[in-house]
C-alpha cells in the first residue's frame, strides 16, 4: 500500500501532470457477464494511474484488442475511465489489487485482496468461463474454487496457454470453466511468446464454451 501510494506521488514524467488514482482498483465490466476474466495486479503506472483494470499500459492495449476483436468490447482502446470502452458479456477483476513493486505481489496481498475475487464470482451469477491471465492468476483461481467447494482434478491442472478445465460443481454451485492464457504482458509480446493470434484464440474458445453452457 505504501508503495502503491508513493507512485501516485512521484509519478512518471510522461504522466507528471495527471492525478493518480493511487488506490486499490476495482473490477469492472458487464454485470451479466459468462466471462470473467482474472488478471495479476494493477500495473503502477496503468491501472494505478487510471482506476481501471488493464487501463492505460500495453497489456491492456493488446487485451482491449483482442476483446473487441471478439465482439466482446465496443472499441480497441481504454486510455481512461471515461473513454466510453463498454464491456459485452466480460467483467475484468484480479487477483491483487494495489499496485505491488517490481509486479511482485506478496502472499500477504494476495491473501488481503482474495476476499473481493471470492465476492465478484459469487455476484456474477452468470459466469461460466474464468480467464486467467497468467499463472499467477491460474494457480490463484483453482486454489480459490476449490475452498470454495468445487472438485479440483489431482494433480492441480498445470498452467498453459489455452489449458483448460472444467471444474464438478457441488452443493449447487454451477459449473464453471478455467481457461488459461500467457499473461499480456511486455515481456511476453515483445518476445513472440504471446502473439495477437494466440490471444484471440482464448477469447474465440471462451465464446464456444459459454454458447455450449446456454
Amino acid at each position: 500500500m505504501e508503495w502503491r501510494e508513493r507512485v501516485a506521488v512521484e509519478k512518471r514524467a510522461a504522466y507528471a501532470d495527471e492525478e493518480y488514482w493511487g488506490r486499490p482498483v476495482p473490477g469492472f465490466g458487464d454485470p451479466n457477464a459468462r466471462i470473467l476474466v482474472v488478471g495479476l495486479a494493477p500495473a503502477a503506472h496503468g491501472a494505478n494511474r487510471t482506476g481501471r483494470m488493464f487501463t492505460g499500459d500495453r497489456s491492456g492495449d493488446w487485451l482491449f484488442r483482442a476483446l473487441h476483436r471478439a465482439g466482446l468490447a465496443n472499441q480497441a482502446e481504454s486510455t481512461h475511465r471515461g473513454d466510453g470502452l463498454r464491456l459485452s458479456d466480460v467483467f475484468i477483476s484480479a487477483g491483487v489489487r494495489c499496485a505491488p513493486p517490481a509486479n511482485k505481489p506478496t502472499p500477504a496481498e494476495r491473501d488481503n485482496c482474495r476476499p473481493w475475487l471470492e465476492k465478484e464470482i459469487a455476484l456474477l451469477e452468470h459466469v461460466r468461463v474464468m480467464v486467467c491471465l497468467g499463472s499467477f492468476a491460474h494457480v490463484l483461481t483453482l486454489r480459490l474454487l476449490g475452498d470454495l467447494g468445487y472438485g479440483i482434478p489431482r494433480p492441480r491442472p498445470k498452467f498453459g496457454h489455452l489449458a483448460e478445465v472444467t471444474v464438478n460443481a457441488t452443493g449447487g454451485l454451477r459449473p464453471l470453466t478455467v481457461l488459461a492464457s500467457y499473461h499480456p504482458s511486455q515481456q511476453n509480446t515483445f518476445t513472440g511468446t504471446l502473439t495477437e493470434p494466440m490471444l484471440g484464440a482464448v477469447w474465440a474458445r471462451a465464446n464456444v464454451v459459454t454458447a455450449q453452457a446456454d
